[in-house]
């Protein structure tokens, strides 16, 4: 199963109470007070793993809660402190706040999923988890109640007062994952791009021939001389409408604005029936109107099932339409042309394509293909 967005209930642990108690000792009224303060209660702690690959553990696991910390007790010593609950999730997870149970957007908009999937930069986002091991504290656990100890003054020698500990936070929350990659494989159903993905790097997505065999986002590593390698996101197909979740748009959109390079993967022969012009057209127009930044970012196009007929004469069209923009021609399925694909991935992740740390700001002079 996998999961990319999933709501959660999160409930730190209560702070344990303090203690009343006295020491017994001759000449000591009442012995003196030795109670001790309670523990802390249990946070709630989001961890980003590159180990987690989607938020499924949660579907399973909605409820989130955190131990409750220990009582104070006699002769001073404090209650046990509750060790916090860490919940492990992957490498691009965005936490939004539910207020309430149902999510408003700034304008007092919406319920709560519905809106944030059609309005997603209406949500300020709680964090952004984009580094591994990087921590969110969800809920912060409360703190632990004074024993008698701290109440005890020269008119009250034998106190017995104390206080309960604090409640833990508590709130729902919506988990949303984003996938981490340094270049996104975006193009139509059948395009081939899982066969791509699985010939150019270690991974092995599912290959059929039918449309939208690829359901959730696949990531692959490749390997390049020196030591270096790049990540390589397979996105599920879009087709168009897809800024208006047409099909499944949303879910395989949102995968894309973590990438810095973008790579259009194109049934150069038609054998949809396409063009694959037009395909362009499309995938760029529905990019940016999704989101007008992605658009900003670099781009290329890669002309796969170059081994059908028609191909060439498609490649040649498509190369006068757009002189401008670097087109690599492949065959993924025969395997033909895909050295040339590597070393142009090399070139363009390390060399042209702006930092990792800026995949959110990576930007390159608009193009628009798509009038």
């Amino acid at each position: 199963m996998f999961v990319d967005r999933i709501k959660v209930q999160a409930q730190a642990g209560n702070g344990g109470r303090g203690s009343v108690s006295f020491r017994r000792e001759k000449f000591v009224p009442k012995g003196g007070p030795d109670g001790g303060d309670g523990g802390r209660g249990g946070d709630v702690i989001l961890r980003a793993d590159v180990h987690v690959d989607n938020l499924s553990s949660l579907f399973y696991e909605p409820i989130l809660k955190a131990k409750n910390g220990g009582h104070g007790m006699g002769k001073k010593m404090h209650g046990r402190g509750a060790v916090p609950k860490v919940v492990k999730v992957p490498v691009g997870t965005v936490v939004y706040k539910d207020e309430g149970g149902g999510m408003k957007d700034e304008r007092g908009r919406g319920d709560s999923v519905s809106s944030l999937i059609l309005h997603p930069s209406s949500f300020p986002p709680l964090s952004d988890l984009t580094h591994d091991g990087e921590e969110f504290v969800l809920c912060e656990g409360g703190k632990g109640g004074k024993g008698n100890v701290h109440f005890k003054s020269s008119k009250n020698r034998a106190p017995i007062q104390y206080t309960e500990g604090e409640e833990g936070e508590q709130g729902h929350f919506l988990l949303e994952l984003r996938t981490m990659a340094d270049a996104a494989l975006v193009g139509y159903p059948n395009a081939g791009k899982s066969t791509l993905l699985g010939k150019i790097s270690a991974a092995h997505p599912k290959v059929a021939p039918y449309p939208f065999t690829t359901l959730h986002p696949v990531v692959g590593v490749i390997e390049f001389d020196g030591y270096r390698r790049a990540s390589i996101a397979d996105v599920p197909g879009l087709i168009e409408g897809a800024h208006r979740n047409v099909g499944l748009g949303h879910d395989f959109l949102r995968h894309i604005t973590r990438c810095r390079l973008l790579l259009f993967v194109l049934d150069i022969a038609g054998s949809e029936g396409r063009h694959p012009i037009e395909d362009l057209q499309n995938l760029r127009r529905e990019i940016d109107l999704y989101d007008p930044r992605l658009s900003q970012r670099p781009w290329h196009i890669i002309a796969n099932k170059m081994d059908l007929p028609g191909a060439a004469e498609n490649l040649r069209a498509l190369q006068q339409r757009f002189p401008n923009i670097e087109t690599v021609a492949i065959s993924a399925a025969q395997s033909g042309g895909l050295d040339e694909l590597k070393d142009r991935l090399e070139r363009w992740l390390f060399e042209e394509a702006p930092a990792a740390e800026s995949h959110s700001e990576a930007t390159a002079p608009v193009v628009a293909v798509y009038e």
